[in-house]
């Protein structure tokens, strides 16, 4: 009944989506009840990205469509998700919603004192589907979902247009590997700015093309991720797929060293580096707290600090040392030369592409709550503290 009596309801998809196979029971719901569904980081996939529903990416690295409609939703349907602090943008994004909980977890199932539904999420859409049989929302909802989504992809088709013969931004970057990849490739990262980016701008079709979860945003996964995943689906009888390991320099550096059992067992990865010769992620985040971007450049120590000549760090003739194929692009045109290079190839391949780090990604407008120094004697610092109180108030204290 609460969700029958709902005007703007809205499907928070968690990775239980996936886990329990349930993506054509979400699919079914979606398209029988014509209720939009934004995706979390685990959640990616549960519907192709251009399904009629799907709102995208949702919360603190999501898409304005999805986080649009997550700030006027009167009903909010949690399938198989946690509600990190992404995910509601640090209780910022609900406005006043009550929640339905679909989880295979009480704990989970409880959270925001929604109204608590443990189950398989498969088995539990499928009920909630029959026993909303004949309800749908109204036409001018669904609508809207399209019209905000077609606004998002617009943005998206802008990040991804490429910039001749300057330094590619990162959006571009994956612009150009989400165009080599193909529907049922799998793209794997785990931390820096391009989880948050390809939460937002990937558009996926398939609900196992998208391993990007992250956790606790581990540097080095990636290679090593992508290496288990390449074997999982060679051995499970699925070879055509290639896997597209997405790793910047900072994550590359924590451990590159699986290139070497890549290559000695034979197994074939794409993986693109990304090089800004420095933290871009951090970088971001420092200056979001008025931090100036302090020691977040690969630089020379000089008398005055972090600030001399960029350290020349040759990434690029590393990975060759360890015994991959190195392609490297400082263009666009290059960098698409390259990756049709890299999946035509046999084995592991690196393409390494310099990046302008300082071409941000489009913003999902939503808040992610990072303490900002109370007591600063840089003006940059003391505005962001401001800015910090005052979205602070827009927290929701659940129970």
């Amino acid at each position: 009944e609460l969700i029958r009596g709902a005007e703007r309801p809205l499907i928070v998809a968690g990775g239980g989506v996936i886990y329990s196979r349930a993506t054509d029971e979400l699919r079914a719901f979606a398209e029988a009840t014509g209720v939009p569904v934004g995706e979390t980081q685990a959640g990616k996939g549960s519907l192709p990205w251009d399904h009629p529903q799907a709102a995208g990416a949702i919360g603190a690295t999501g898409t304005t469509a999805a986080n649009a409609l997550a700030r006027e939703a009167d009903v909010v349907i949690g399938v198989g998700t946690r509600y990190s602090d992404f995910t509601t943008a640090s209780r910022t994004l609900f406005g006043r919603a009550r929640f339905v909980n679909l989880n295979v977890a009480a704990f989970d199932a409880a959270k925001h004192a929604g109204a608590s539904l443990v189950a398989d999420a498969a088995v539990g859409l499928a009920a909630l589907r029959g026993a909303l049989e004949g309800w749908s929302v109204p036409e001018s909802y669904r609508e809207e979902t399209r019209e905000r989504v077609a606004r998002w992809n617009a943005v998206v088709d802008k990040a991804f247009r490429t910039s001749g013969d300057d330094l590619p931004a990162q959006t571009e970057v994956l612009g150009l590997v989400g165009e080599a990849a193909r529907d049922r490739d799998v793209v794997v990262c785990a931390a820096g700015s391009m989880p948050g980016d390809l939460h937002r701008l990937w558009r996926p079709r398939d609900p196992k093309g998208y391993h990007v979860e992250y956790g606790y945003s581990c540097m080095g996964y990636e290679i090593a991720g992508g290496l288990g995943v390449k074997m999982a689906l060679d051995e499970g009888g699925d070879p055509g797929r290639e896997v597209f390991v997405m790793v910047g320099d900072g994550s590359y550096l924590m451990m590159s060293s699986e290139l070497v059992t890549a290559v000695q067992e034979g197994v074939k990865l794409i993986v693109v580096l990304v090089q800004n010769h420095g933290f871009a992620s951090i970088g971001n985040l420092s200056e979001s707290v008025g931090a100036q971007r302090f020691g977040t450049r690969y630089r020379y120590r000089t008398a005055s600090g972090l600030n001399g000549e960029v350290l020349p760090v040759d990434l690029a003739a590393n990975a060759a040392s360890l015994g991959a194929q190195v392609l490297t692009a400082r263009t666009a045109p290059e960098l698409r030369d390259a990756l049709a290079r890299a999946r035509a190839a046999s084995g592991t391949t690196v393409v390494h592409v310099e990046t302008d780090p300082l071409r941000p990604a489009p913003d999902g407008e939503a808040w992610w709550d990072v303490p900002v120094a109370e007591v600063s004697g840089l003006d940059t610092v003391r505005e962001a503290r401001a800015r910090y109180e005052k979205d602070k108030q827009e927290q929701r204290p659940y129970l």
